[in-house]
């Protein structure tokens, strides 16, 4: 559920408010009890959960594989000494 951001134009008191967000915005000042309340915009916030964020999330195709891993495949192309790598 989101933060929401009042403030009163009657008195300027300001309010955090933990609503849903089909709920109906606040009108009514806890401070003065005017109907004068209007929701403010603000910075979002986020939070990053889990056991952290991987070079190979949102990469498709060949672009995943960066560090050079060839999925297990063994190269078998000779090496300047004749000897297969």
């Amino acid at each position: 559920m989101p933060i929401y951001e009042y403030e009163c134009k009657a008195c300027g008191h300001r309010l955090e408010k933990l609503q849903k967000i089909s709920a109906e915005p606040l009108r009514d000042c806890p401070a003065c009890k005017a109907a004068e309340l209007n929701r403010l915009i603000s910075a979002a916030g986020f939070r990053l959960a889990g056991g952290g964020w991987y070079e190979t999330d949102f990469k498709t195709g060949s672009k995943k594989n960066l560090a050079g891993d060839k999925g297990g495949q063994v190269d078998k192309t000779p090496s300047k000494d004749g000897a297969a790598a």
